[in-house]
């Protein structure tokens, strides 16, 4: 059998990059007039704090199975060690199964946001759009299909890109705040009132999504230099940093247009920003380096979700194909084509919200709950020792996570059903190839 890909190259700096392109794609930028609609005062800033706070309590997760795990893959190896042998093998394929779907969703989403905010600056019709999103999703095929040393230096550069326009936005609005906004709820939207914490559910189902990514380098685990100390630095570096741009953009985008005014169908609220502040030129300007920043984020999505079937192929518990690497770049190449390929199509079909919705619906249950409950039967197996991370006041994070996880699948309403069902057709498929080969053999 061919061994997992270990190819240790990346440094911390490339693998903080990686993570925080991947967290600020189109996301945040595309969902503000969302999470700002569903309050009626400055209480959207809850939706980003409990958002932040989600991402923090399961990095801890990912930072202790990350640091003790570094393989190509992440939750497929997290998995599949965790909940032995049996369930080990049905866990870590659902893993796989969804991802195979979700992953395309989520460079689906990446292509139509770009494609969506593209139409600032160029009117495009329904169909010209979709032929922008496509486009995207081959052109990063093409730049993802050679070494990772070189993608490594890209990410930098790209991250860059990330760093400086949010600061250039939350600058910009800093200086030229025109209103008050009322971060404590009050009244009938009190912090203890149903009304508020509705609306924390439905909003945080989209800043959650925004903040997604700051574990992809544990898809790349593999490939991580000195792995034990940079991949929980890289997790938390990325998730601190982020948090605090978002929360300061947020607040610097509001201080300037009222509240009032924003609706959830709003799609160039921060070009419409820009241009309120320094005119049409400076909103095409910032509405450029946000189509480099999805761009930049689809580029990450992919690299990390194109090692997940290649792990779980070379581990015997998926189909061969996705096992093979490229013969001289070493890259998992037929993973990277497949992922592209249903990145493409559910591009051209699907509408960005409801692929948001999906995204965040399949991955709950298989891997931010399945990775909480794994964690907990690992340290009952093997105890603490041995961990290059351990988790701090374990296990009041776990519990935490779990609980947080529960209430998001409720707030996603129907698609939750969509995602179940998606688990319930892999354990099907999953059967279904065991009695296969048990049949051959």
């Amino acid at each position: 059998m061919q061994s997992p890909l270990t190819n240790r190259k990346i440094n911390l700096l490339q693998a903080t990059s990686i993570n925080m392109i991947d967290m600020v794609g189109i996301g945040p930028f595309v969902v503000i007039p969302f999470v700002v609609s569903q309050f009626s005062t400055g209480g959207f800033i809850w939706a980003w704090i409990f958002g932040a706070f989600t991402a923090l309590m399961d990095a801890m997760i990912w930072s202790e199975l990350g640091a003790k795990y570094p393989l190509a893959g992440g939750t497929y190896n997290f998995h599949r060690i965790a909940f032995g042998e049996k369930g080990g093998k049905l866990m870590s394929f659902l893993f796989v199964w969804q991802t195979s779907i979700q992953a395309p969703l989520v460079v689906a989403s990446a292509a139509i946001g770009f494609a969506q905010y593209l139409t600032y600056i160029v009117p495009l019709e329904w169909w010209q759009q979709k032929l922008v999103s496509g486009g995207l999703v081959i052109l990063v095929f093409l730049l993802l299909y050679r070494k990772i040393e070189t993608i490594g230096k890209i990410s930098v550069i790209m991250g860059s890109i990330v760093v400086l326009t949010i600061v250039w936005i939350i600058i910009s609005g800093l200086t030229n705040h025109r209103y008050a906004l009322e971060w404590v709820p009050a009244g009938k939207d009190s912090f203890f009132s149903l009304a508020f914490w509705t609306a924390v559910g439905h909003a945080s189902v989209k800043t959650v999504y925004a903040y997604l990514g700051y574990y992809n380098v544990c898809h790349l685990g593999g490939e991580i230099k000195n792995p034990a100390v940079n991949i929980p630095r890289s997790i938390f570096i990325s998730i601190f940093g982020i948090s605090l741009l978002y929360l300061l953009m947020n607040i610097s985008v509001m201080g300037v247009i009222p509240t009032e005014s924003v609706h959830a169908g709003d799609k160039y609220l921060v070009s419409s920003f820009m241009e309120m502040l320094y005119g049409h030129t400076a909103a095409v300007v910032v509405t450029v380096l946000i189509l480099c920043i999805a761009f930049s984020s689809l580029f990450a999505v992919v690299l990390g979700y194109s090692r997940v079937p290649y792990a779980a192929a070379v581990d015997g518990n998926f189909f061969k194909p996705f096992a093979k690497l490229h013969p001289t770049k070493q890259f998992p190449f037929v993973s990277l084509i497949v992922l592209c390929t249903v990145g493409f199509i559910f591009s051209l079909f699907m509408r960005l919200g409801d692929v948001i919705s999906s995204i965040l619906a399949m991955r709950i249950l298989v891997q931010f709950i399945g990775q909480g409950v794994g964690v907990i039967l690992l340290r009952k197996k093997y105890g603490k020792k041995g961990l290059p991370f351990k988790m701090w006041i374990y296990p009041l994070p776990v519990i935490l996570s779990v609980g947080i996880w529960l209430f998001l699948l409720v707030s996603t309403e129907w698609f939750a059903l969509w995602g179940l069902l998606i688990a319930l057709v892999g354990v099907g498929v999953f059967f279904l190839t065991r009695r296969d080969e048990s049949a051959q053999s």
